[in-house]
């Protein structure tokens, strides 16, 4: 039988690497990003074109390279970052595999313009699919210039799967905030199909975050600053009153590294505990820096996945850290009975010693109200807090009520009145007067059963269709406002609101741009809801539609949507009878009145059945 084991190609191996460390125009951005901050760079600028599709150039001026390095750059596992394997244990610069440049190389073609400060002259290459095509002497700046153009063009499955520029613009503007977030001291620009989106100079931690978030953000950040042995958390966090709805401004960094973690992200939620609801997130812009030898990065190629010797003490030294920080600004109860009392003590006191500090920081975690424990956590004990009996009685009259399935396919309110078993001629509201629970949920009496109604679900649903119609057939009405209102926004959320200023004036606002990030608002849809200032309308309805141009939606479903989730009443606001009924009639007169907008279910019914079976 002949041999059937062959060594790939070059090119072939070169594409499949690629596969890892490229994955859409982002990635080429974070590379290219982090080999200038390697080299010394103390200004970068990043040019994109259609999103990164057509061109992605970054020029900064570091140290550039020598003809022989330039060539070396672009084979694979060659790097300057590392020479042995035991450096792999004290890794301080961002990249160190090799990789990068080459699978860049194999997948795009490739200018590199690059100059030492020390030579007169610089070096110019051609690279494509791999092959330097030219080497050539080039008058240059000091530094490098490196321009990818047509990314995929010999790997048309990839560039197929590519998405709309919007949603590959929103990666490239993640993985810039990831890097100049981290890098305060170093002077970056963005430009866009030529308009620059951002300008940031060099400055300290809190004006790059407001250069990069918004000026909004400003009094809603609570510095962090502890230390002990060979560890250091800095950084700021956000006021509990300055938790989003979405995920947004949350970030934490290993050494200047952006990493991504649940385990200390669960962390984070339990020093909010008590201070926020599940369904809010906090704001943070954590760095932890430590001995390089306590953690292993080389977990995947792009460098976002972190493995700690210590977990336990790492989320130990997270949680408490934030606990202190938000107690020293009075935001958290002055007793948490869920933290060693000990350690609280030696934080007031500047830390006190490190021996014991580190001791308390290895006990073992309380429990969060926010969400489960982490992975491996199961073994370990949670300690009784003073508010535990409240819980135990609480439990005992909560009702844990099955979901009634309802037909998702339901079109008319008459085949909805059928199932619950309505009487077809009569409102709900009119016939049975409604309460609220938990200033959540809305409670109706059928003939039958109970009606429970989620009331952000239900009005989410009820405003979506609204919107939706009336962008698909006309405008909505507008409100003229007594007195203008202007806003300023982050250069990114900016940008996005430029793009779609037309649609969201479309909806009922009347609002144009001012300059310099900022728009007036001279006018707002009728009927929304007073109770939101009319500024976090508009942030969170970016917020939202940025959030859903992930999903293959319409810019109508999306508007229609992010427009329902921002002015829709929220879970938690005490509603009149006339509200609870207007909800509920409106509710049955849409067209798909079980499922809000992204799924969850409006509302669930509990038959007679069900609530004999309770109590058996």
């Amino acid at each position: 039988m002949p041999d059937i084991i062959q060594l790939l190609p070059d090119s072939i191996a070169n594409q499949i690497a690629a596969g890892e460390v490229i994955q859409r125009p982002a990635s080429v951005v974070k590379e290219m990003l982090e080999n200038a901050i390697d080299a010394g760079a103390d200004a970068i600028k990043l040019i994109i074109k259609d999103a990164g599709k057509t061109s992605i150039q970054v020029i900064d001026n570091g140290k550039g390279m020598s003809e022989t390095d330039a060539r070396m750059s672009f084979e694979r596992h060659a790097t300057s970052k590392i020479r042995n394997a035991n450096d792999l244990f004290a890794i301080k610069t961002m990249g160190f595999r090799g990789e990068a440049l080459a699978s860049i190389a194999a997948i795009a073609h490739v200018e590199m313009i690059t100059r030492q400060p020390s030579e007169d002259l610089g070096s110019r290459l051609i690279v494509e699919g791999s092959a330097i095509t030219k080497q050539e002497p080039f008058q240059a700046n000091p530094g490098t210039s490196i321009t990818v153009k047509n990314l995929f063009y010999n790997v048309p499955a990839r560039r197929k799967f590519l998405k709309s520029d919007p949603v590959e613009l929103k990666h490239i503007l993640d993985e810039f905030h990831r890097v100049v977030l981290a890098m305060p001291e170093v002077h970056f620009s963005l430009h866009h199909n030529g308009n620059e989106i951002y300008h940031l100079p060099k400055t300290n931690l809190k004006q790059r975050i407001i250069g990069v978030v918004g000026k909004h953000i400003n009094d809603k950040l609570i510095p962090v600053n502890e230390s002990i042995d060979d560890m250091s958390i800095s950084g700021f966090i956000g006021k509990a009153e300055g938790a989003k709805k979405t995920a947004g401004e949350q970030y934490i960094f290993v050494n200047n590294r952006f990493i991504k973690s649940q385990y200390l992200n669960h962390a984070i939620r339990t020093a909010y505990e008590d201070l926020i609801t599940k369904d809010m997130y906090p704001i943070f812009f954590l760095f932890i820096d430590m001995d390089p030898a306590k953690i292993d990065i080389n977990v995947h190629p792009t460098k976002t996945e972190i493995k700690f010797e210590d977990e336990r003490l790492m989320y130990n030294y997270l949680r408490v850290s934030l606990r202190h920080a938000l107690g020293q600004y009075s935001l958290t109860p002055m007793i948490d009975f869920g933290t060693d009392t000990n350690f609280t003590r030696n934080l007031g006191q500047n830390m006190g010693d490190d021996r014991s500090i580190k001791q308390a920081y290895q006990q073992q975690p309380s429990s969060s109200g926010s969400g489960t424990q982490p992975s491996g956590s199961s073994s370990w004990q949670t300690p009784k807090s003073s508010k535990d009996w409240q819980d135990v009685y609480r439990g005992m009259l909560d009702i844990n009520q099955p979901e009634t399935e309802v037909h998702p396919d339901a079109k008319h309110i008459e085949q909805e009145a059928y199932h619950l078993g309505l009487d077809e001629s009569s409102s709900i509201g009119a016939s049975n007067a409604p309460m609220q629970l938990q200033n959540t949920y809305i409670v109706s009496k059928l003939k039958s059963a109970l009606l429970l109604i989620d009331q952000q679900a239900a009005h989410e649903r009820i405003l979506y269709e609204i919107y939706l119609e009336r962008l698909q057939n006309g405008e909505l009405a507008s409100q003229r406002e007594l007195f203008p209102i202007s806003i300023e926004l982050s250069p990114a959320k900016a940008s996005v609101l430029k793009n779609i200023l037309d649609r969201i004036n479309a909806l009922g606002f009347d609002m144009s741009e001012f300059g310099h990030n900022s728009f007036v608002i001279h006018g707002t849809p009728v009927g929304l809801d007073g109770s939101t200032p009319i500024d976090q309308v508009v942030e969170t309805l970016l917020d939202q539609y940025s959030q859903n141009i992930e999903v293959e939606l319409s810019i109508e479903e999306n508007l229609a949507r992010s427009m329902a989730a921002s002015s829709c009443v929220k879970r938690g606001r005490k509603l009149e009878k006339e509200e609870m009924i207007n909800i509920i009639d409106q509710l049955f007169a849409c067209k798909m009145p079980a499922k809000s907008p992204t799924g969850k279910k409006c509302f669930i019914t509990i038959d007679g059945d069900e609530l004999a079976a309770r109590f058996k």
